[in-house]
């Protein structure tokens, strides 16, 4: 099958975008090949999914089943951090729940001087964000942990928290075919989706200094509440950060 044949056919599949972005990645493509691509399409999977890659930020991640592929909201929570660090001196960051590691990624490679810890309860994600530190050249900046909200310690503070929880309430309708293909730990929360938020609010205050923020990304709808939970557990409220859509996507708070 040449390239032209495939992309008619992966484009009837999915239409031309998501059959170009395959095509520049895979310049040759067999027919079996073609043939299971365009039945992943069919039935709902990710582009990013099938390639393995997704740009976040100005650098390409790579990204699998074990991981969330990165969206361009979570770029909000990544600005938020670096309009704050306009002040030329070296950062410490902890990234809660790293995933693909794009978070600390991308931070670490528009912070000078920046340093950091990416956590995360799966083992199998935690090889892609170390796949991706390595290629990006940040092994002396960035090491990685794993652990979960609760229970994660650090002898040292950061200056910097972040984290893209799962928020989702478990049953939410709204939910799109796609997510059947991301990994439902990184999705799904209890407590109607506050329960990854209550955690950090917990355990955070004991990794952050004095003088840090922590930077959470939320789901819409969502702002009222976790605000609530963290000035239950004293923490004290700075901002909201909205998304392109205009929607609250990021809470700051200081302790």
């Amino acid at each position: 099958m040449n390239i032209n044949q495939a992309f008619e056919f992966l484009k009837n599949a999915s239409g031309i975008k998501s059959a170009r972005i395959i095509l520049e990645k895979r310049k040759k493509i067999s027919f079996l090949r073609t043939i299971y691509y365009a039945h992943l399409l069919k039935i709902g999977m990710p582009v990013a999914k099938i390639i393995h890659s997704k740009w976040f930020y100005g650098l390409e991640f790579y990204t699998n089943r074990h991981t969330l592929d990165p969206r361009p909201d979570t770029e909000t929570l990544v600005e938020s951090v670096i309009k704050d660090c306009i002040e030329n001196r070296p950062r410490t960051i902890l990234d809660m729940g790293t995933g693909t590691g794009c978070i600390i990624c991308a931070l670490c490679k528009n912070i000078q001087n920046s340093t950091g810890v990416a956590m995360d309860k799966s083992v199998k994600a935690l090889k892609v964000a170390n796949k991706n530190i390595k290629k990006f050249n940040l092994q002396d900046q960035i090491k990685t942990k794993h652990a979960d909200f609760a229970t994660f310690k650090s002898d040292n503070k950061f200056d910097i928290i972040v984290s893209n929880p799962p928020y989702i309430k478990y049953g939410d309708v709204r939910v799109n075919k796609a997510a059947k293909f991301d990994p439902k730990i990184a999705l799904y929360a209890k407590n109607d989706g506050f329960a990854a938020y209550e955690q950090i609010a917990k355990n955070a205050k004991n990794l952050l200094k004095k003088d840090g923020k922590i930077y959470l990304e939320i789901g819409i709808g969502q702002s009222n509440q976790i605000i609530k939970i963290f000035e239950f557990y004293g923490w004290h409220f700075e901002r909201i950060e909205k998304d392109l859509a205009g929607i609250n996507r990021v809470l700051v708070f200081t302790i």
